[in-house]
């Protein structure tokens, strides 16, 4: 058995980095955005809000499985195309972004009216309010929410098999198909357990520095 984990082990590894990649740069660039939509959610622009809303309305209420389909399979109907990586990439960021602009949204609701009024008495600039004052506060807030999103991610990050791309699922799949063994099932699910922890560890950390934080 073990003979045969040794040799599966290096397509789980390369189905594993491509399950990392995913993930990275999901983070990397629904986060920021996220914090962008949030803006937006609460700005006194209403065409500006009542867009956003409908965009984070339609990425939240239908399933990101087929959000993927649809920007792989069904955007090339009307000449859009994208490569598979690019295609989960571009899918995984619209999903995500509205989720994080949603936790951002209450975030930025939950710091009291006084604190921007203070800010204007100090003659602070929106955006020095913000980075000095609003953004550390909201930080704090949100991370717990921002967390176990997070964690979904990494979970989430297995639905790209449906559009053929070689995540670590698709990887074990095809060992177990294969060779007829539950072992690559097995040792993928020890993979993300050992990635969720991975990020467990590191969020936890993060909480802790927040708390700490006055």
């Amino acid at each position: 058995m073990l003979h045969y984990a040794s040799q599966i082990l290096p397509s789980l590894l390369s189905g594993a980095w491509m399950t990392i990649k995913i993930f990275f740069w999901t983070l990397i660039a629904s986060i920021p955005l996220g914090v962008v939509v949030s803006l937006g959610l609460t700005s006194n622009i209403p065409p500006l809000r009542w867009i956003l809303k409908f965009y984070v309305w339609l990425m939240r209420g239908t399933p990101l499985l087929l959000q993927l389909i649809f920007v792989f399979y069904g955007l090339p109907i009307i000449g859009i195309i994208f490569q598979r990586y690019d295609a989960a990439i571009f899918a995984f960021i619209l999903n995500y972004t509205a989720y994080f602009a949603e936790i951002f949204r209450g975030g930025f609701q939950a710091i009291p009216r006084g604190q921007y009024e203070s800010a204007r008495v100090l003659r602070l600039t929106r955006g020095q309010t913000l980075r000095r004052i609003v953004i550390p506060q909201v930080v704090k807030i949100v991370v717990p929410s921002i967390g176990n999103e997070v964690i979904n991610l990494i979970k989430d990050s297995s639905l790209v098999y449906v559009i053929g791309l070689g995540d670590l699922l698709r990887a074990g799949n095809v060992a177990t198909a294969r060779d007829v063994t539950l072992l690559p099932l097995v040792l993928v699910g020890i993979i993300y357990l050992l990635m969720t922890a991975v990020a467990t560890f590191i969020l936890r950390r993060v909480e802790q520095h927040y708390r700490a934080w006055r």
